[in-house]
């Protein structure tokens, strides 16, 4: 009992957890309805956080194992994530206008070229490992038709809630000698 409290405590208490609540659930929702209700405006101020989340998980891929040590990161990070969403601060807005547009308008001729290299190596790859790619995808299907079979099993009926006892010897017999014909 005790450590299942020590584990929800900890969970309550991960603002790592949390920042990804904040991060990316309540905004794929928000996405959900803004292209939903097809409104342009809720759609572009999504597209723009998408784009300043995007560009923060890059860099923090490269620098959250330096950056975790530091007193109160995650308590930082959960608030600048807050930020980029508050609509009274606009605070992907303000990123994307002020860093991330004049970034990319700066250097697109460059990421325009390494983007096209890197798309023609994916199809190459892709291409050179459809065997590989069509095994994976029947492993998959086999494994998830499996897994659903001992969820969802076809044909057991229910027992009303009772346990029921092994057959009886008489209808293993049965079922045996229908099997030999």
């Amino acid at each position: 009992m005790c450590c299942v409290f020590m584990s929800f405590l900890r969970w309550v208490f991960d603002l790592d957890i949390r920042s990804c609540s904040i991060g990316i659930g309540l905004p794929v929702y928000s996405t959900f309805k803004a292209i939903e209700k097809k409104d342009q405006n809720e759609q572009q101020k999504w597209l723009v956080y998408w784009a300043a989340y995007g560009s923060f998980s890059l860099v923090e891929a490269f620098t959250d194992k330096i950056l975790s040590w530091f007193p109160l990161y995650y308590h930082v990070k959960f608030a600048f994530l807050v930020w980029l969403q508050l609509p009274t601060l606009e605070g992907s807005r303000l990123l994307y206008n002020n860093y991330l547009r004049p970034f990319f308008l700066r250097h697109q001729a460059r990421l325009d070229n390494i983007t096209g290299v890197i798309y023609s190596e994916i199809v190459k790859f892709v291409s050179a490992h459809q065997g590989d790619i069509q095994f994976a995808k029947n492993l998959f299907r086999k494994m998830w038709s499996s897994i659903n079979g001992i969820i969802h099993p076809a044909g057991r009926q229910s027992s009303g809630g009772r346990i029921e006892g092994p057959s009886t010897r008489k209808q293993d017999e049965e079922s045996e000698s229908e099997d030999e014909d």
